[in-house]
């Protein structure tokens, strides 16, 4: 795939998030991050359905929603309804994950599959042939603006050693602490999704997201 960045809307102004996205969009960007906390899984709490429907109406980018939230089989049905084009679920949060892989497969959407910082990527292997995005945190996930973790660029050229040799069409998604510094970084490493938040909304949105298009492309 064309590598690309995936703005996270948990950055944004909610009190101007359609201009935000709309910003995004004339950008040049395809995908939308959407992250939803449930204050369990991780200390933050988000948005959810509601959110997603809401915005929905309003653009035809692709949803990558991404769940930090326990047992999450529970609510496929509800984020396919309103209107995730991906689902992304984090490992550690899901007692069978064949099942959440299996339930958001079976609703015709994409699987992605999310690990945090301190999980090997070894641990993702059984499921690489059954995924199509795997999602390496580079920041313990619960909080925007944290700084890149630089231990994780061995682990996203593990992930790209093994997709490469494996034949397989899993594409490589990172997020946490991209910006223009860590975009090379992450993308050296064979990255070719990155989600940023802080580095796109504010001032200059539409701007700043070109810039971060430009770098991810060289």
């Amino acid at each position: 795939m064309i590598p690309t960045i995936a703005p996270s809307i948990l950055s944004a102004d909610f009190g101007r998030l359609k201009e935000e996205i709309r910003a995004t969009e004339r950008a040049g960007v395809t995908y939308l991050h959407v992250d939803v906390m449930d204050g369990v899984f991780v200390p933050s709490i988000s948005f959810g359905m509601p959110v997603i429907k809401s915005i929905r109406k309003d653009t035809d980018l692709f949803f990558d929603v991404h769940l930090m939230i326990i047992d999450p089989i529970r609510y496929v049905d509800d984020f396919v309804k309103s209107g995730a084009d991906g689902i992304t679920f984090h490992l550690e949060a899901a007692e069978d994950p064949l099942a959440v892989i299996n339930a958001i497969r079976g609703a015709g959407k994409k699987v992605g599959l999310s690990i945090k910082p301190g999980t090997p990527f070894e641990a993702a292997i059984p499921y690489m042939d059954r995924i199509d995005m795997l999602l390496i945190m580079t920041v313990e996930p619960g909080f925007g603006g944290q700084k890149y973790i630089d231990a994780m660029t061995d682990k996203i050229a593990e992930a790209r050693r093994y997709i490469d040799e494996q034949d397989l069409s899993v594409i490589i998604e990172v997020d946490g602490g991209i910006h223009e510094n860590t975009v090379p970084i992450a993308r050296g490493a064979g990255a070719e999704i990155l989600v940023a938040g802080s580095a796109i909304f504010g001032d200059d949105t539409e701007g700043k997201t070109r810039r971060l298009l430009e770098l991810v492309k060289e």
